[in-house]
C-alpha cells in the first residue's frame, strides 16, 4: 500500500512539474491564469513559508518568468551591478542565487521618478529568450547566457512611437519562427524572423496610432490564426500568416491604453482605465481566412481597469476598478457587475489559480480570495517585505507550486503548494 502511495506522490509531483513554467508575461497563454491545483486554500498570518529573498533584481515594475529551474526579470540599477544601465537577470529557482545578469543598455528616463524603471516581462523561448525595453529596443538573448544575438529598435528601424508619455511596456510575443511586437506609430505591428530578426512582414492602421502598453494575444478563429492588440485608441486583429489587418475598432482612447486583452475562443474583451471601460467583440470567420467582428456591448464602465490587468474565470471576469484598490466581479457575456468592494490602498495586480485570486496591492500587500461572483471576502493577507520605496506594480506569478513577487531589487518565492 504505501509503494502505491509513494507512487501517486510522484505521479502529484510529476503533473505539478509539467505545469511548472510561467514562460512569459501572463503565463503560457497570456490569459493571468494558472493551471495548477492543489494549492493552499489559506495562508499564515504572516504568509505562506517563505521559500527565499533574493537581491539583484534592480529597480523595475517588470514580472518574472519561470523556466527550467530558472527565473528571469529586467531591472535598472540592480545591486548586483555598479552602474545605473538596465538588465536582464537570472536567477537559481532553488535558491534564489542570481547566476547571471546581461546589460540591456541605458535605463529608461522619465521626469517623475515614478514611472521610470523596466517594465516588460522577459519571453523564454527555449535557447532564446526576448526582451523590450523602455527605449524600445528588441533584444533577442541567448537563455543560457544572456548574450545577445541581436537587436531592432522600434523607433530607429520602424517609425515607431508610444501614444501617451510612458515608456514601451510591452511583451514580445513569440509564436513559431516570429516574434512580434507593436512598435505604434509608421509600424503598428511587426513580425521578425526569431533568429535573425529579419523582417517577415508589417501591419500599419491607417491613422498610425501610437503604441499602447498591452501584448499581443494569439488567436484562433475559423482556422485563422489572429494576433489580437490595442494600440493607444484602438483594438485591432492582425492575420498571423501574412500581416493582414482583418479588423479594427476604436472606442478605446485614453490616457494610457494598458490591459493586455483577453481572448476566449471568438469572443475578445478590451478595457482600458481613465473612465474608459471595457468592450467584448465577437470574431467571425468569413471566405478566404478573413475574420470581421461583431460588438456584444461596448464602453462598459465597470470594467475600468488602469494597468493591473483582469482575468477570466469561468464565466467571470475580475479585476481591479481603475487603480483603487477595489476588485470588481463583471458577468463576461452580459457585462453586469456581481460585485465590487474595497479591499486595500493603491492599484490592484491579479492572477489567479486552482479557483481563487491572487491580488498584490501597490501598497505591499498580498491577499487571496475566492474567485467566485457571490460576494468578495479576502481569505488571507501578509505584508511583502521590503514594500513601501515605491509603488509595487510588478504582477505576481504562480508556477510549481510557488508564488514569486517582485519587490524592487528584491525577488520572493513562497511555497504556496497543499501538502
Amino acid at each position: 500500500m504505501s509503494s502505491w502511495r509513494s507512487l501517486l506522490v510522484l505521479l502529484v509531483l510529476a503533473s505539478i512539474s509539467h505545469s511548472a513554467e510561467w514562460p512569459q508575461w501572463r503565463g503560457p497563454d497570456r490569459s493571468g491564469v494558472s493551471t495548477e491545483t492543489g494549492l493552499l486554500k489559506e495562508w499564515p498570518k504572516s504568509g505562506p513559508r517563505l521559500l527565499w529573498e533574493a537581491k539583484g533584481a534592480g529597480r523595475g515594475y517588470s514580472s518574472v518568468a519561470v523556466v527550467a529551474g530558472k527565473v528571469y526579470t529586467i531591472g535598472d540599477a540592480p545591486s548586483t551591478a555598479d552602474d545605473d544601465d538596465e538588465y536582464l537577470l537570472c536567477f537559481d529557482d532553488e535558491t534564489g542565487k542570481q547566476l547571471w545578469k546581461s546589460k540591456l543598455g541605458p535605463a529608461y528616463k522619465h521626469p517623475n521618478k515614478q514611472w521610470e524603471s523596466s517594465r516588460s516581462t522577459p519571453t523564454i523561448d527555449g535557447e532564446l529568450t526576448f526582451v523590450l525595453t523602455g527605449n524600445a529596443d528588441l533584444i533577442c538573448l541567448e537563455t543560457a547566457t544572456g548574450n545577445i544575438r541581436w537587436r531592432k529598435s522600434l523607433t530607429k528601424e520602424f517609425g515607431g512611437r508610444k501614444g501617451d508619455g510612458w515608456g514601451y511596456s510591452e511583451s514580445p510575443l513569440v509564436d513559431g519562427d516570429k516574434v512580434i511586437v507593436t512598435p505604434g506609430g509608421k509600424t503598428t505591428m511587426v513580425a521578425l524572423e526569431k533568429k535573425t530578426g529579419k523582417t517577415i512582414w508589417t501591419a500599419t492602421l491607417p491613422k498610425n496610432p501610437g503604441a499602447g502598453h498591452a501584448s499581443i494575444v494569439p488567436s484562433v478563429v475559423g482556422g485563422t490564426r489572429v494576433y489580437v492588440q490595442t494600440t493607444a485608441g484602438y483594438g485591432l486583429g492582425v492575420r498571423a500568416s501574412d500581416g493582414k489587418i482583418l479588423w479594427s475598432v476604436g472606442n478605446l482612447s485614453a490616457t494610457a491604453v494598458i490591459p493586455t486583452p483577453i481572448v476566449r475562443g471568438d469572443l475578445v474583451l478590451f478595457a482600458a482605465g481613465y473612465g474608459r471601460g471595457g468592450m467584448l467583440l465577437r470574431q467571425i470567420p468569413e471566405p478566404n481566412g478573413d475574420v470581421r467582428v461583431e460588438e456584444i456591448y461596448s464602453q462598459n464602465k465597470e470594467l475600468a481597469n488602469k494597468h493591473g490587468g483582469i482575468v477570466l474565470v469561468g464565466d467571470y471576469l475580475y479585476g481591479d476598478s481603475e487603480d483603487r484598490g477595489t476588485p470588481f466581479c463583471v458577468e463576461l457575456m452580459t457585462g453586469k457587475q456581481q460585485w465590487k468592494q474595497r479591499a486595500g490602498s493603491g492599484s490592484m495586480s491579479v492572477v489567479a489559480a486552482d479557483g481563487y485570486l491572487y491580488l498584490r496591492f501597490a501598497n505591499g500587500t498580498m491577499g487571496l480570495a475566492k474567485a467566485t461572483p457571490e460576494e468578495f471576502k479576502m481569505i488571507s493577507s501578509f505584508k511583502i517585505p521590503h514594500a513601501g520605496d515605491r509603488p509595487g506594480w510588478a504582477h505576481p506569478v504562480i508556477a510549481g507550486g510557488k508564488l514569486y513577487i517582485r519587490e524592487g531589487d528584491y525577488l520572493l518565492c513562497y511555497d504556496i503548494l497543499q501538502r
